[in-house]
């Protein structure tokens, strides 16, 4: 059993128990492969999910996104088929894929087009979230001074 135990960083890093939640919860496995799935670095702040979802109509297919979690579901309709299949190897079997998100994604876009689900995210910090400069204490940026006595103003004068 692959398992690695967080509880030595779990007792010095505080706040980060999603975090360790999270990992340990990947690492039990047993997760479906089906349909498979890329995810794709855009740039900075763009991500990409790709699914491979051959045979599934835009009505089949639903999406949610909610604080952290990104939910693809597809669920394909009964269809009454003519005929008799004598082998089928396209999966249309029902599924459920999670996503974790890190806060401030957001889902941008959704496609399907040519048997693939494009799923466009983006992150976006809020502006009270940005990292800033904080002046020690409270104290205005200081300004030059000059050190120049009365006398020596008085000889450049002449």
């Amino acid at each position: 059993m692959n398992r690695f135990d967080f509880t030595p960083y779990r007792r010095s890093m505080v706040g980060f128990d999603r975090l360790f939640d999270l990992l340990e919860k990947q690492g039990q496995g047993g997760d479906d492969k089906y349909p498979p799935f890329n995810i794709e670095r855009r740039g900075d702040e763009a991500y990409r999910i790709t699914l491979a979802v051959a045979g599934f109509k835009p009505n089949e297919i639903d999406i949610t996104a909610q604080q952290n979690l990104l939910v693809v579901q597809g669920r394909k309709a009964a269809d009454e088929q003519s005929g008799q299949f004598l082998h089928v190897g396209i999966a249309q079997r029902a599924f459920d894929r999670r996503f974790e998100l890190a806060d401030y994604v957001r889902v941008d876009a959704a496609n399907l087009e040519d048997g693939l689900l494009v799923i466009d995210l983006v992150r976006e910090v809020p502006e009270a979230m940005k990292p800033k400069k904080i002046a020690i204490g409270g104290q205005k940026p200081l300004s030059i001074v000059e050190t120049g006595t009365k006398d020596d103003a008085t000889d450049q004068a002449a």
